[in-house]
Order: structure tokens, then sequence, then C-alpha cells
């Protein structure tokens, strides 16, 4: 199910976990080192590299506990303090009817 849909239907939302990761640079740094590191900016996204083994990780360790669900890799939210989530959306086009 489309997870915007729940909306439409009148559902209660689930819980949801949303998980930022905050210091990819220097997770790759410990992995390569500073030379490495430099080396790999230029080629790979430090963000993108720690996601894949993060969403493994995950994968792994919700198939060990039986637990099911949706991992989503979304860009653009962004956390505003402790209560609002911050969700842009990109419009592609716009029409104004009068």
């Amino acid at each position: 199910m489309n997870p915007f849909a729940a909306i439409l239907e009148g559902r209660r939302w689930r819980r949801m976990l949303v998980i930022e990761v905050t210091n990819a640079r220097e997770v790759v740094r410990k992995r390569v080192g500073r030379l490495g590191e430099r080396l790999l900016g230029t080629v790979v996204d430090a963000e993108a590299q720690v996601e894949r083994a993060l969403l493994q990780e995950l994968e792994t360790a919700f198939g060990e506990f039986g637990i099911q669900a949706r991992i989503y890799s979304v860009e653009g939210l962004q956390m505003i303090g402790r209560s609002h989530l911050e969700l842009p959306v990109n419009v592609r086009d716009q029409r104004t009817v009068e």
C-alpha cells in the first residue's frame, strides 16, 4: 500500500523509525583512512555507501528477529526540532484555475 494512501482512507498512521546518519564521512574515514576518503570522495558518495551498509544490516537483523518491514530510502526529509518532519515536495508543474 502506498504510505500516503492511509491519509486518503482516513486510517491511523503507523509508527515509523526515521534514522538520519550524521557522520557518514567519519565512518568512511575510519574504514579507509584520510587518503582513501579523499580518493573515494571524488568517486563514491560517503552517505550512499554508509546507507547501503546500514540497509543491509537492518535487513539482516530484521530477518533474524522475524520482523516484517518496508525499508525506504528517501532523500530530502529533514527533522525540525523534535516534533516536526519536513517533507519537501518537488513540483514539476503548476496551474492556477480561477
